[in-house]
């Protein structure tokens, strides 16, 4: 029997990179997983890769009605949920003295507003005995350059993964967070240019004490521990990045 058959979960940001893994890794252990993202072409390509468990849903996580709907879906869907990953998020990395209100309030809207209103808004779905897993970063815990405001905005999650605990334990649902170090996703080339993104993967792996970059395997599992297997952990910040903000 598949470890995860019977299962229903949520993934936000699913639909690439850190998401579209954990996905993965749930839907090939038999769970029903519902995925979400902002462009269609990516959820479509999502789908076609992990199979008839997998549920696509097109949506804002810093969009209130765009969260409604995705609870009215998943809830037809899968009426009720055993592990919610809100893990949609979106890095911008800007020079603290050419960071413009702009940039600070689309990190804060889909980073710190979304991730707390995707809670909020599937926490009714939540079985006894749920897990929610949030992603934050290495950012929120060390002084990384061009990073002030999107380590804040994660340092903020990473406080929700103490609060919203309090507050859903009753549920006995657990709330636990889950930090990524250097991660290959593709998304420095996807924020920088080619050369600064080598330089910077470069300085990473220099820095790291396991000198490499961790793998989208290597989160997945983590990941999924936190939601399914860490049945006496609450609150936790679980650091999955090469030792890097540990030793």
């Amino acid at each position: 029997m598949e470890k995860y058959s019977g299962k229903n979960v949520v993934v936000t940001g699913g639909s690439s990179g850190i998401g579209l893994a954990i996905a993965k890794f749930l839907a090939d252990g038999g769970a029903r997983v519902v995925i979400t993202g902002r462009s269609q072409a990516t959820l479509d390509a999502a789908r076609e890769r992990l199979g008839e468990n997998v549920v696509a849903f097109r949506g804002d996580v810093s969009s209130l009605p765009d969260l409604d709907a995705l609870a009215d879906r998943v809830k037809a869907e899968l009426g009720t949920i055993d592990a919610l990953f809100v893990n949609a998020g979106i890095t911008l990395l800007t020079p603290f003295e050419s960071t413009t209100e702009e940039v600070y309030e689309e990190l804060f809207a889909i980073n710190v507003k979304g991730a707390f209103f995707t809670v909020q808004k599937l926490a009714p779905l939540l079985n006894t005995g749920a897990g929610v897993v949030l992603t934050t970063s290495v950012a929120g815990a060390v002084g990384m350059l061009d990073t002030s405001v999107y380590a804040a905005g994660k340092a903020a999650v990473r406080s929700m993964a103490r609060t919203f605990s309090r507050e859903l334990l009753p549920r006995r649902i657990r709330v636990n967070a889950i930090s990524p170090g250097p991660i290959d996703t593709g998304i420095l080339e996807r924020s920088m240019t080619k050369e600064d993104a080598e330089q910077s993967k470069a300085e990473r792996v220099a820095d790291n004490p396991m000198r490499r970059f961790g793998t989208l395997d290597e989160i997945a599992t983590a990941a999924a521990f936190l939601a399914f297997d860490a049945t006496y952990t609450a609150g936790v910040e679980l650091a999955v990045d090469g030792g890097v903000t540990q030793l």
